[in-house]
């Protein structure tokens, strides 16, 4: 009889993983191009080494015991540890990181941020890349959370942020404007805050998990609509649904082509400023492909493309 070491080998967990996936040891060793009873000795074999047992057999499915559903969630956490203490090998071998993580802020140029991916994959192709949107401090959150190396818009201040490092983008103007059918449109400036409170505002939902999300230029008692991203406030806005602050660069087009009106408001001028943050490696120098992107950061124009550079929709 195998100990348990011996037993609990990458490939046996990875198998225990897909009986309870697939429900049966037959549909396993379909999945597997193994015969069923290859399966089952290999999962009694764990079991006997374990002295427990994994599945409950009563039935035609493959249902795991609680002490299945044990080994299954620790099972997964070690795989995951294997997966890794490679992918830091890689990185020693070669410098490049087998993955890297870039979150943005929705207020962030797509376009740019799309462009500077297409170059980074053709110097990195064996880094896998993931762009993920957040709004507000949900772009700090997934950095400080470790699922992200590197956040793009950072609104708040984070100096206490431990294994932070952070470089101002620069400033965003944010104007107020609704759709030209919109009840406000016509009213003169500047607007009340009062005369703002009778109207519907738009507003974006902060993705932050952890802890209350922030929201910015809505009043007390006032309607909201909440969406997902600021695109999404742009079109919800030029549809009439309601008016909102949103960055000038991304409502200029429209107020230039007369789809949106910009309007003078009682309350100060929104000037936010956007940071792009990313987490200490624990080592002298960052890995190449975040460094690869801290040097793209470190051109004004390319700082500038990201809050400014906008495409309008055809």
């Amino acid at each position: 009889m195998p100990s348990a070491r011996n037993a609990l080998t990458p490939d046996s967990l990875a198998l225990l993983q897909t009986v309870a996936r697939t429900g049966s040891f037959a549909a396993a060793a379909r999945e597997l191009g193994l015969v069923p009873s290859a399966v089952t000795y290999r999962i009694r074999q764990i079991e006997d080494a374990l002295d427990a047992l994994l599945f409950d057999r009563s039935s035609r499915q493959a249902r795991l015991t609680e002490a299945g559903a044990e080994l299954l969630r620790e099972g997964e956490r070690l795989l995951g540890e294997i997966d890794a203490v490679a992918n830091r090998v890689r990185r020693v071998a070669t410098g490049w990181e087998s993955q890297l993580t870039v979150a943005m802020d929705s207020v962030i140029s797509s376009a740019t941020v799309m462009e500077l991916a297409a170059a980074f994959l053709d110097v990195a192709p064996t880094t896998r890349l993931t762009l993920r949107e957040e709004t507000l401090s949900g772009t700090l959150e997934v950095l400080t959370s470790g699922q992200a190396d590197l956040a793009l818009g950072v609104t708040i201040e984070h100096s206490n942020a431990v294994g932070l490092h952070s470089r101002s983008l620069g400033e965003v103007r944010f104007s107020y404007v609704v759709a030209p059918h919109h009840p406000l449109a016509a009213l003169p400036e500047p607007l009340s805050d009062a005369l703002l409170q009778r109207h519907r505002a738009v507003a974006v939902a902060d993705s932050v998990q952890r802890r209350t999300g922030m929201s910015f230029g809505l009043l007390a008692g006032q309607d909201v609509l909440t969406v997902p991203s600021m695109r999404a406030k742009l079109d919800a806005q030029l549809r009439g649904l309601g008016g909102g602050f949103v960055p000038e660069p991304m409502a200029l087009p429209y107020v230039e082509s007369g789809r949106l009106v910009a309007k003078q408001v009682q309350q100060a001028a929104r000037v936010t400023r956007m940071n792009y943050a990313w987490r200490d490696s624990g080592s002298a120098q960052p890995g190449r492909a975040l460094g690869w992107w801290l040097g793209q950061l470190e051109s004004p124009a390319t700082r500038r493309a990201l809050l400014e550079r906008h495409r309008v929709p055809q």
